[in-house]
């Protein structure tokens, strides 16, 4: 099982997807705070995070698409009982893919096996980076994909993330 909140998918999310399917026959993504959107952390629903994922998949990776299973998984008040509410939302599994420190934390306490997937240019890209390039007018589109691009577009993200960004500040 590989976890990530995918708020916007990336180019670094994309490797370490690619990484975690070469090294098993079938990947269950968790698409985590799937009860989260239009929040400055968390612009995008869960279903369309799902899609990004998915329309990745079908344009780049068309035969990883069969071997992968998407489920949107919420957020709960206990961390330590998310991890435990996540089994009940996705198929058996018996490695979590993370490089998250608090979720590697969650699942060892718990006996699973942790495979931390390559990254790239982690300093670079990450969706925070993604967010703040969108909601500071700078060149963002390279660290995703083009149908990444295509779908934020689609979705008026870009408008958004600098609405949400611009009601940040001035709650603040």
């Amino acid at each position: 099982m590989y976890i990530g909140r995918f708020q916007p998918l990336h180019k670094g999310h994309i490797h370490s997807l690619l990484w975690c399917m070469d090294k098993v026959d079938e990947l269950i993504v968790a698409v985590g705070s799937s009860d989260k959107s239009f929040e400055l952390r968390n612009p995008f629903t869960a279903g369309e995070r799902i899609e990004m994922i998915r329309n990745f998949l079908k344009r780049e990776a068309k035969h990883k698409l069969e071997k992968t299973i998407l489920i949107p998984v919420p957020d709960i008040g206990t961390h330590i009982l998310w991890s435990y509410n996540l089994d009940l939302l996705v198929p058996r599994y018996t490695t979590v893919f993370t490089n998250d420190p608090f979720t590697i934390m969650l699942f060892e306490q718990r006996g699973k096996d942790i495979v931390r997937p390559t990254m790239i240019n982690r300093d670079r890209i990450s969706a925070t980076e993604v967010r703040n390039m969108i909601a500071c007018d700078k060149d963002w589109q390279e660290l995703v994909t083009s149908s990444t691009v295509e779908l934020i577009n689609e979705l008026k993200g870009v408008e958004r993330i600098k609405k949400l960004y611009n009601l940040t500040k001035i709650i603040q």
